[in-house]
């Protein structure tokens, strides 16, 4: 379509196919705005604004989506004067994302996730089990 252009710089953020990708942690503001692309979609710097509990400067909010650019969190598409901002993995992805950067930098990965699991409530061990189950069923590794 004319007058429409994709960017983000991936630059914090592979491809699956690259190997296991950098999830960078956010600031207070960083992930703010990432609330608000995650539970709103697309957003121009205003419809952030809006979505935020605080009212900071457009600059503020332009610069912070700078920087998650460039952190590889966002997909931009440029229509004719208009600017739009989304996130490039869902929420339960950068999650995860975290997750496994912070087993990848223990000492004991396997003893951290064992920690990890006797910390859990029963109820998310019984939608763990049950997840397991039925990956086992599938034939899943």
């Amino acid at each position: 379509m004319p007058g429409i252009a994709t960017s983000g710089t991936g630059g914090g953020m592979r491809s699956p196919a690259d190997g296991p990708r950098e999830v960078l942690r956010l600031g207070a503001l960083e992930s703010q705005v990432m609330d608000v692309l995650w539970e709103r979609g697309p957003a121009t710097v205003r419809d952030v604004i809006d979505g935020l509990p605080t009212d900071p400067a457009y600059t503020t909010i332009a610069t912070v989506l700078g920087n998650l650019d460039r952190k590889g969190l966002l997909v931009i598409t440029r229509q004719d004067r208009s600017t739009r901002y989304a996130a490039r993995v869902s929420r339960q992805e950068h999650a995860a994302g975290l997750i496994e950067q912070v087993l990848a930098g223990a000492h004991d990965r396997v003893s951290s996730i064992l920690q990890f699991v006797d910390s859990l409530p029963e109820n998310e061990l019984d939608l763990l089990r049950d997840y397991l189950d039925r990956r086992d069923e599938a034939g899943r590794p």
